[in-house]
Order: C-alpha cells, then sequence, then structure tokens
C-alpha cells in the first residue's frame, strides 16, 4: 500500500487535530492540494460514528457521492476496508484514478462521472451513501431523497455532513452580519431542524442523527487560513480567504456544520 502518511513540518503541526486522529495519518500537504472545500476528512471522521462505518462488514458497498478529488473515497477504502464507488460530476474518472491508485486502494475504489439526479445504479446496490460537503447542492429538492434511497440496501444508511446554519433566516434576507459575503448559492444552508424535517416527512428513511457540529467553525476557520496559504492553485486560495473573512466575522453565531443520517426503511 502506497505511503501517505504524514511527515514532520510545520503544515503537518497546524493540521493535526485531536479531534480528528484518522485524519491526521495523512499527509496534510496531499490533502491541501486535493481539497475543494471544507476538510473533507475531517467532516468524514465526525460522520463516521454516527452512520456506523465501524460496524460494515469488510468489502461492503459504499457510494461516496460528490466525492470531488476522491479524498473521502481513498479514506472509506483505507479506514473501513469497504468497496467504494467514488461518483462525481466535475472531475473526471482518470483523473480520479491516478489519485486512487497512488494511495494504493485502486482494488478497492472505482471512480465514475455521474451526476446526481441520474445515477446508474440499480435498486438495493449498496450498503451505505456518503456524502461529504455536496448533498446541499442537489438533495434539498422534496424528491430527491426517495429516489437515492433506492440504492441503499434495506436497512442500510446514508450520512451527510453540510455547511449550515445554527437557524433559519427569518423572511427572505441573509443574518446581517453576513450580507458583505453571502451568496445566492448559501441558501441551501440549513439548520438541523430544517434537515430532520426535510428527511423524516420524506418517509425514505428513519433519521438517526441530524446534529450540529461543535465549535465546528473553529475548524473551518483554521482550514480557510491553511489553503489561503498553501494551496497550489489560485482559484482556491482566493476562495478560501473569502470564506475565512466569512467565517472568522461569524465567529460560529450562524455558520458551521451540521452531520444527517437516516436509515432506509
Amino acid at each position: 500500500m502506497s505511503d501517505i502518511r504524514t511527515t514532520n513540518d510545520d503544515l503537518t503541526d497546524r493540521l493535526t487535530h485531536p479531534d480528528h486522529p484518522r485524519s491526521s495519518r495523512y499527509d496534510a500537504r496531499w490533502t491541501v492540494e486535493n481539497q475543494m472545500g471544507p476538510n473533507a476528512l475531517w467532516l468524514l471522521e465526525w460522520l463516521a460514528p454516527a452512520l456506523g462505518l465501524a460496524e460494515l462488514r469488510p468489502g461492503a458497498r459504499v457510494l461516496d457521492l460528490g466525492c470531488g478529488r476522491a479524498m473521502t473515497s481513498v479514506f472509506l477504502a483505507r479506514e473501513y476496508d469497504v468497496q467504494v464507488t467514488a461518483a462525481d460530476l466535475w472531475v473526471k474518472p482518470d483523473e480520479n484514478a491516478v489519485r486512487i491508485a497512488e494511495a494504493g486502494v485502486a482494488d478497492r475504489v472505482l471512480p465514475v462521472h455521474a451526476e446526481a439526479h441520474d445515477l446508474p445504479f440499480g435498486e438495493s446496490t449498496f450498503d451505505a451513501i456518503v456524502s461529504v460537503d455536496a448533498y446541499q447542492y442537489f438533495g434539498t429538492s422534496d424528491l430527491y431523497l426517495p429516489t437515492l434511497t433506492r440504492l441503499l440496501k434495506p436497512g442500510g444508511r446514508i450520512g451527510i455532513v453540510v455547511p449550515a446554519l445554527r437557524e433559519e433566516p427569518a423572511g427572505t434576507e441573509p443574518p446581517e452580519h453576513l450580507r458583505p459575503w453571502w451568496e445566492p448559492d448559501f441558501w441551501c444552508f440549513h439548520s438541523p431542524g430544517w434537515w430532520r424535517r426535510h428527511w423524516t416527512r420524506s418517509g425514505a428513511v428513519e433519521v438517526e442523527a441530524a446534529d450540529w457540529q461543535p465549535d465546528g467553525w473553529r475548524d473551518w476557520l483554521l482550514w480557510c487560513e491553511v489553503v489561503a496559504e498553501e494551496s497550489p492553485e489560485e482559484f482556491h486560495r482566493t476562495m478560501a480567504r473569502r470564506v475565512g473573512e466569512m467565517v472568522r466575522a461569524d465567529e460560529g453565531r450562524a455558520l458551521g456544520f451540521v452531520r444527517v443520517v437516516g436509515r432506509r426503511k
């Protein structure tokens, strides 16, 4: 298996997190170079116990929906010994295949090109579905979850982590202190209560968790600061600086992360 463990440098020290010991074993430079938003490994490690990933049998089939550059798919395969389908719309499968092979899990992770509303999989294909920092972009429709959960085996779980708001804004305006940074896309950020109601009324799952990450904004800010300094891509440095300004100004009053877990009925 290829070695993508951390090396001893300042970047490693900054990103070694006591709440995320599994993630801290991965090379810090690798995580920065392959990021596409908040630290996906930290978020997945927070999701894992609620989703029951450690309870899955070796070789269980997991769909990583909106996997980006497949860091989460590599993590799932290496940490939980599962077979992962790494599905993404924006990152080409052959690009992800290189990263997956370099990580030593080409036998356990299959990269595919897929749009979330047109997934080429049969009913009851997967033991679990995971989506980290992606589901908010395609999963807020009332019709989406029942369609997606058909891909789960009966009793299988789906778990997501998404950027979120502590409370739903009143009316049609964003929180006043976030106005300088607010983009129309941010209206897909919702509260834990909103997600619980949204999934419960779908009738597709029994909701087992819909909770707020304590001090998640601090992790988000730290990650933004690191990416703004260390990313090799100007676009990501610029984006991280802007998001970091917003998170720093907010200080956890409104912004953070929610994890939601449901079991197919």
